[in-house]
């Protein structure tokens, strides 16, 4: 049902929860300087409770409420697939626009045809820069910061891939933008079949920007448009699921990237690492909770 339909809507704003209730409000007020040619949906991934629901009927916005929770991936396509308009904004729930940051984004987007996607400057809650957009991950450069990212931060692997942001730089392309806050051309989006829904969460957003660069689009990140990104909010008393979930993912992307035997003893390589590196934060956020 849609509550909130404008003519021909330059941008679907589409937000996914999953018990978002006590950050969708400041998600939809910071939103709401946005132009008059836009809709907005909020997709619930079978929460189990009815507060985005509520929400969005109280902020006149579109509702999908889907039967149960296939990850972020999938939720963001429902959403995409319920609009019309030749951009779509996919966001976290968490996620505080800063003022004419969608507008920027758009029209960021609409400088050049071949650019696919376009993200904002993303900060954290300390305000501090978060590295939002990096290169796509080489196999090398995958396996050595997925391996020894967390028990040694400044290897090499670790540091070309969470290269700084510089704001002062202006806008340049990057392999990979941050599907908290990304802003996709619709042609583009749909001519790569959306998010890969086998992804259930993280790295979908990495193996998109892939796809888009191998589809000859362009990745681009906009400092002028700013947000501020909350984070984790859905899972932070209960992080397992979470912390594997992520393995599993930058596992399967590594086998939809590198795919075939040539690549197979680097595979090998990198989800044992990925396994140890799992243990050792399994543990690590089990005596963080008996504390």
């Amino acid at each position: 049902m849609v509550d909130r339909a404008f003519p021909e809507p330059r941008v679907d704003i589409v937000v996914v929860t999953y018990k978002s209730g006590d950050v969708l409000e400041g998600f939809l007020d910071s939103i709401g300087d946005s132009p008059e040619r836009a809709s907005v949906t909020v997709v619930d991934s079978a929460s189990g409770d009815r507060s985005a629901k509520t929400i969005a009927k109280r902020r006149r916005a579109r509702f999908i409420g889907l039967p149960d929770n296939r990850g972020y991936g999938a939720a963001a396509n429902a959403g995409a697939a319920s609009g019309a308009a030749p951009w779509i904004a996919l966001c976290n729930p968490d996620i505080v626009f800063s003022p004419g940051a969608i507008e920027a984004l758009v029209g960021a987007g609409e400088d050049s045809d071949d650019i696919g996607a376009v993200g904002p400057l993303i900060r954290d809650e300390k305000g501090e820069i978060y590295p939002s957009a990096r290169p796509l991950p080489s196999l090398g450069m995958g396996i050595g910061h997925a391996t020894l990212g967390r028990i040694w931060p400044r290897n090499p692997w670790t540091r070309r891939y969470r290269h700084g942001l510089d704001p002062e730089s202006g806008p340049v392309d990057v392999g990979w933008l941050s599907g908290s806050c990304l802003v996709v051309r619709r042609t583009a989006f749909e001519e790569v079949d959306g998010f890969d829904e086998g992804f259930f969460m993280f790295m979908e957003d990495v193996d998109l920007g892939r796809r888009l660069g191998e589809a000859g689009y362009r990745s681009r990140w906009i400092p002028d448009a700013s947000v501020v990104h909350i984070g984790g909010h859905s899972w932070k008393s209960d992080p397992e699921p979470m912390i594997r979930a992520h393995h599993d993912s930058v596992s399967r992307f590594l086998s939809v990237a590198y795919p075939g035997p040539l690549y197979a003893p680097f595979r090998g390589i990198a989800k044992v690492g990925l396994r140890i590196r799992e243990a050792i934060e399994v543990a690590t956020s089990r005596r963080a909770k008996a504390d």
